[in-house]
């Protein structure tokens, strides 16, 4: 009976805090309700996953990718009726996907903590933890020159692939879209914004989807970023961003250069192997965008339930 589940033991993963930021650490416990049996369990596991789309011929596809899993505790014997308790620090990737600015969640962007207690060669899926996973104070400084400029937030998402020329260990990029400031409208639709960070720095990639015109057709234009984390703190970047745009937003022809500054480089490659170019408000429009995820969800325990239920719970209330 025990090996279907019948009184078998049950798993809850209590975070100390929900929130943390790339390069940090999780910390918490796991706690494991004994069964009414003794129980030979062979491996407890965290592992963090995101909500992750995918190009198909038929379109675009969503599901659910983990990113990083370590075993926080090996084989061990659980006595019938006595309960065990795990602290555990779980490493969180610094190339984590951000899920929330300002204080406000992104809409469009679900991490969670997955628990898997494994017993009798069958994995039990049965915790999912929720996660606020908060820019780094360079990636911050970044988002700020966003929001001086006056760049309104769309949407976010992340996108299974790689993005040309920029060293990655996760097998996904995040995109952060915005709709231009008030003076680049009729010329660009939209900018998006990567981060891909690790140890010692930052990449930071631009994508402008530029307006056709009526005999100019519309193009992307990319600009690529790369600083270390102490050079990202003191950059002035609305000054290196609107130059930029300036550049992108002045361009109606497949001309681009590439170009060096003082405090990192720039290249010239896109996103995805094209071509690119280089070139304070109260934030820009988070909160009306950020809804979308239940509350009580993120930056909460959901106990007792398999990942893909979950996630297609907030998937369903991200689309409405």
């Amino acid at each position: 009976m025990g090996a279907f589940g019948v009184g078998g033991p049950s798993v809850d993963t209590v975070l100390a805090s929900p929130q943390c930021r790339p390069g940090e650490h999780l910390s918490g416990e796991v706690r494991i309700t004994a069964a009414d049996h003794d129980v030979e369990v062979q491996r407890v596991t965290l592992g963090l996953v995101a909500r992750v789309e995918s190009e198909r011929t038929d379109g675009e596809g969503v599901g659910t990718s983990e990113f990083h899993r370590v075993d926080v505790s090996g084989g061990f014997r659980l006595p019938a009726r006595e309960n065990k308790m795990i602290p555990f620090r779980l490493p969180v990737p610094w190339e984590t996907p951000v899920t929330e600015v300002y204080g406000h969640h992104l809409h469009g962007m679900t991490i969670g903590v997955r628990t898997e207690l494994a017993i009798a060669k069958a994995v039990d899926k049965g915790d999912l933890d929720m996660v606020s996973v908060l820019p780094t104070p360079s990636q911050q400084e970044v988002l700020n020159a966003f929001s001086q400029l006056g760049f309104q937030f769309k949407n976010a998402d992340v996108e299974l692939g790689r993005i040309h020329g920029v060293p990655q260990q996760l097998p996904f990029y995040q995109e952060i879209e915005f709709y231009p400031p008030p003076e680049y409208q009729g010329r660009i639709n939209e900018v998006e914004l990567t981060f891909v960070a690790d140890p010692t720095g930052l990449a930071v990639v631009l994508e402008a989807d530029k307006r056709g015109g009526m005999f100019h057709s519309g193009a992307d234009a990319f600009g690529r970023f790369h600083v270390d984390h102490d050079q990202a703190l003191h950059t002035d970047w609305a000054t290196e961003i609107s130059g930029w745009l300036d550049s992108t937003a002045e361009r109606h022809s497949g001309g681009f250069h590439t170009g060096h500054d003082s405090y990192g480089h720039h290249d010239s490659h896109g996103k995805h192997g094209h071509h690119e170019e280089h070139g304070h408000r109260s934030g820009p429009g988070w909160g009306g965008a950020a809804a979308g995820v239940a509350a009580g969800v993120v930056g909460g325990m959901v106990a007792g339930e398999v990942l893909d239920e979950v996630i297609e719970e907030v998937f369903e209330e991200d689309e409405d």
